[in-house]
């Protein structure tokens, strides 16, 4: 009975929807806009019929939202927060000693979901929570380049990347709990972080829809190599990581080197990527657009070095490592990005109309 109610019900509204088109009647245009005109449902004709409007909004509500490129490049900066926020408290965790507050994975314990209370249980806990938080913002991000006016491909694929590295997050978290923070998970663990950041960045740059103008001239090898050694830092940075006293745990196994030796090796590298950085902002001191990062990026990489000597001469206190990461995240991405602002990546020119495909321009040389 109830079916068949539907049916005469929709059958009456399309008929009501055919009456108003014929006549004219009725109003145009719907909600043609929401929050200023960055989202919103815009469909061509909403009768003035209420059975009509709510047959519109059912066939054509998903169809009809519009993100626009400015909203879109938000939602991806939230989630790149969230991504560098979970880094950040990761650290905590390990930082605190409550790596293993929860022995068992992907509950707490073998009797509860959730933990019983505990402050390294729940620091830990915590943290796990918080990845629900990210997924969420990352998903958000692939909704959105569904939705995002004009589409581009590109952006679906990359914000694709960000689900993908999650899900690698959550089943390389998963094996560092139950291998017991063995040196090496964990290193991969932070290792992933910071793809999934740069993943970040380039879906955040990519959509971009500012008109690009050439800015460089450098050489890809420079490029490609100063980008090399902000990743070596990071991986240097690691090995020291998980050669010294910061374990998560006291039953947390280290890696077999000897922390000053790694400690020098990784400050040599600090070095030589400085040296770096200085010869490209000199090369690129005539280039406007990239004054911004390579200030940034000349003034994280001098305040990390600062912190990295405090810390070995203090005995690697855990509020200074806890800053180490933070800057590292800064570091990192500002290196990401000054690669592809330098080598000219290709950005996203927007279409002056809603329904035209996005245009990728390039704006130097191709990557």
């Amino acid at each position: 009975m109830m079916r068949g109610l539907v049916s005469a019900i929709k059958a009456l509204a399309r008929d009501r929807v055919g009456a108003v088109a014929s006549t004219g009647s009725g109003y145009r245009g719907g909600w043609r806009s929401w929050n200023n005109g960055r989202i919103g449902l815009s469909p061509t004709a909403t009768p003035a019929s209420p059975y009509g409007a709510c047959l519109a909004y059912d066939e054509g509500v998903v169809s009809n939202v519009r993100i626009s490129p400015n909203a879109y490049r938000r939602v991806v900066m939230g989630a790149g927060i969230m991504l560098a926020v979970i880094v950040m408290s990761g650290a905590a965790v390990r930082l605190t000693s409550s790596g293993l507050g929860c022995e068992d994975w992907p509950t707490c314990t073998e009797d509860s979901l959730a933990p019983e209370w505990s402050f390294h249980a729940w620091v830990e806990f915590g943290n796990r929570l918080f990845t629900g938080v990210v997924s969420a913002a990352v998903i958000a991000a692939v909704l959105a380049a569904h939705f995002r006016t004009p589409r581009d491909r590109r952006l679906v694929f990359l914000a694709g990347g960000l689900v993908l590295g999650v899900l690698a997050q959550i089943l390389v978290g998963a094996a560092v709990v139950l291998l017991e923070l063995t040196p090496v998970s964990v290193t991969a663990h932070f290792l992933i972080s910071m793809l999934l950041l740069a993943n970040a960045v380039v879906l955040y740059r990519a959509s971009s829809t500012k008109d690009p103008t050439p800015t460089s001239t450098i050489a890809p090898l420079a490029s490609l190599g100063h980008l090399a050694l902000a990743a070596a830092v990071l991986v240097s940075g690691t090995v020291v990581t998980g050669t010294g006293p910061n374990s998560g745990d006291v039953r947390a196994n280290r890696l077999p080197f000897d922390l000053g030796t790694v400690a020098r090796l990784h400050s040599v590298i600090v070095w030589v990527f400085l040296a770096a950085t200085v010869t490209l902002a000199v090369t690129l001191r005539g280039v406007p657009a990239l004054q911004r990062t390579l200030q940034v990026l000349l003034t994280a990489v001098v305040v990390q070095g600062g912190i990295g000597y405090l810390q070995y001469f203090t005995g690697v206190p855990p509020l200074l490592v806890q800053l180490h990461v933070t800057g590292s995240i800064v570091v990192w991405c500002a290196s990401v990005w000054l690669y592809l602002v330098s080598r000219g990546i290709s950005v996203i020119e927007q279409s002056p109309h809603p329904s035209a495909p996005a245009r990728l321009v390039s704006s130097g040389a191709r990557p």
